[in-house]
């Protein structure tokens, strides 16, 4: 079956009591069992079931097996955020001395929470992500994994995904991957031998901006017997589901980043319409990008679905779409001004909802770098990130006339 065929039906597929069509929003922190054999069984790993709302709920539960179907993996971790879930999966898989290479041109939370490891022991690489050779000049003895984005945020650089897939395999390194701009709708990193998949569900799959959480999916590409930082209490059962078990025990349950029932019943049905949504969004945003590259009053515009972008066809060949997310540098014209006149696109830090949304990036999300950083990355002042979401095209040109006007 197609994409949205199958992640439309599978809550009721997997069924659901009284009928429902949907799972329900299970509230519940406790579980209790007539035997307590049972309960330490499900303590202990040796039988299915719930033991605590902070580890396990059924509501989250259902979606987690909904993001492993999009994904093509065996099993999913939810978390509270994207951050959460990108935060508990490294602090349960790194130890103190372990290296990673991790891609310069990152999302700037995640940019921050990276420089906090490396205070605390475990190193970390920055590097040029768009070059596997650059990726592959940084490897060391104690480098363990390599994270990427697919696409960058706010610069629209695109990871060499294939090559260093295949470099992690010829060195034996987990490769993590952030799904989250292009979604398992627009890209299967499983296709490209990730190991595991990080997706923002508060963006693109959730969609509405009305709940957060984040998601980390095992993808059976590598051979967790060969990782030895998993603990031996976790060798047992299935190879593939060494890691996320660590994951989910190490990570989830001890630093407690649980998401909650309601927020993952907002996502879950929100992710419904996932590819209905995106059809219209990067549709909107192709329409958006061809005018204002030839628009006087903008110097520059970055999104791979344009020829001039420097990797236009690597996204040709790696995603159904380029993706909805865009930026413009303004030719003399200040960027607060600018904002201010737009009336459909909105001034807000998120991305990824049905409405637009645009944010002058040097002075908030990247403000905290410092403009030497800022530089290095080439955040000018003037750039302004959009997310299109799925108003009419024809309104959202008239809206960028007017603002630009």
């Amino acid at each position: 079956m197609g994409f949205t065929s199958r992640i439309l039906h599978s809550d009721r597929r997997g069924g659901i009591e009284h009928g429902a069509l949907h799972k329900p929003v299970h509230n519940a922190v406790t579980y209790a069992y007539d035997d307590a054999h049972d309960l330490a069984a499900v303590f202990q790993g040796k039988q299915t079931g719930y033991s605590y709302g902070r580890q396990v709920n059924p509501t989250v539960t259902a979606l987690q097996d909904k993001i492993s179907l999009m994904e093509g993996g065996v099993a999913t971790a939810a978390f509270s955020t994207g951050m959460a879930a990108i935060g508990t999966t490294l602090f349960s898989l790194l130890r103190n001395g372990d290296h990673f290479i991790s891609s310069s041109f990152l999302f700037g939370n995640t940019n921050s929470l990276f420089n906090s490891f490396a205070a605390h022991g475990i190193e970390v690489s920055f590097v040029d992500a768009t070059s596997v050779d650059a990726v592959a000049a940084e490897i060391r003895e104690n480098t363990k994994i390599i994270f990427v984005e697919t696409i960058a945020n706010p610069r629209t650089q695109v990871t060499d995904l294939t090559k260093i897939g295949e470099l992690c395999r010829e060195h034996n390194l987990v490769y993590f991957v952030d799904n989250t701009m292009t979604t398992p709708y627009l890209f299967q990193p499983k296709d490209v031998g990730a190991s595991l998949s990080i997706n923002s569900l508060t963006k693109y799959i959730g969609g509405h901006a009305n709940a957060l959480g984040g998601a980390v999916t095992e993808l059976a590409n590598y051979d967790w017997e060969t990782f030895d930082n998993i603990y031996d209490i976790y060798h047992k059962g299935d190879v593939s589901n060494w890691a996320i078990t660590q994951i989910k025990k190490k990570g989830l349950r001890d630093f407690g980043a649980s998401l909650g029932p309601e927020a993952a019943h907002h996502i879950s049905v929100g992710s419904d319409t996932l590819a209905l949504r995106l059809d219209r969004a990067c549709s909107n945003a192709r329409v958006l990008t061809e005018f204002l590259s030839s628009h006087p009053g903008v110097n520059k515009v970055y999104y791979p679905g344009l020829e001039d972008h420097p990797q236009y066809e690597l996204t040709r060949s790696l995603f159904k779409y380029p993706g909805a997310l865009f930026s413009i540098e303004l030719k003399d014209l200040d960027c607060f001004e600018f904002l201010n006149k737009l009336d459909l696109v909105i001034s807000t830090s998120n991305l990824g909802d049905t409405r637009s949304l645009a944010i002058p990036v040097a002075h908030t999300i990247y403000y905290e770098m410092g403009p030497e950083r800022r530089a290095e990355m080439g955040i000018d002042d003037s750039l302004v990130r959009f997310s299109i979401g799925i108003e009419e095209s024809e309104d959202l040109i008239a809206d960028f006339e007017r603002a630009l006007a």
